[in-house]
């Protein structure tokens, strides 16, 4: 079965999730460093205000923060960080699914053109996606999307002694306390 979204869903556009833990706060949207002077510029074009934040660095020495940035992240424009800068949710417009639409599809990272697809070993399916809990499973079709995040991918391999993840300190505010913003050393 192709996967498509589910009538009126723009859950994934819209909901972000704290990773890898709250403490982290709530990731966006992934962004490659070729990407983000593109999402920028589109988002000046729409005459958006858009966030975006580093994701993963990379450094030689375990005690400097990172010299080279590996992804960015696009944040949502809610305070809690959920709601893509650039799905439209006010004109009133719909998607062909009847969801809101994406002010840039045909432009849109390719960390979106992967959905449903979730890096991990064995790669999966987003278990929050509508799509996939009604049906089960689209991983017959998902040829694009599969392509998409090898991708992704190959631009995160990487033989940097030490890798860092950003703490991006936004989140729900019942867990601001535990919210922190800083480079933060993985283990």
């Amino acid at each position: 079965m192709e996967f498509s979204c589910i009538e009126e869903c723009s859950q994934c556009c819209i909901e972000k999730e704290y990773y890898p833990s709250k403490r982290f706060g709530k990731i966006g949207v992934l962004i490659l460093p070729e990407e983000k002077e593109r999402i920028e510029q589109l988002g000046r074009e729409k005459r958006l205000e858009i966030k975006i934040l580093p994701r993963i660095g990379l450094s030689e020495n375990k005690n400097l923060v990172p010299t080279k940035v590996l992804a960015y992240q696009l944040m949502g424009i809610e305070k809690n960080g959920n709601t893509c800068p650039f799905l439209d949710t006010k004109s009133g417009n719909k998607s062909p699914h009847g969801g809101f639409p994406c002010k840039i599809y045909k432009d849109r990272p390719l960390a979106c053109m992967t959905y449903p697809l979730i890096e991990s070993d064995p790669i999966t399916l987003d278990h929050k996606c509508k799509f996939c809990k009604e049906h089960g499973k689209a991983d017959q079709n998902l040829h694009s999307e599969m392509e998409s995040l090898l991708k992704i991918k190959e631009k995160m391999i990487t033989d940097a002694p030490f890798i860092w993840r950003f703490a991006t300190g936004i989140g729900e505010p019942e867990d601001q306390q535990r919210l922190e913003t800083r480079w933060i050393l993985e283990e």
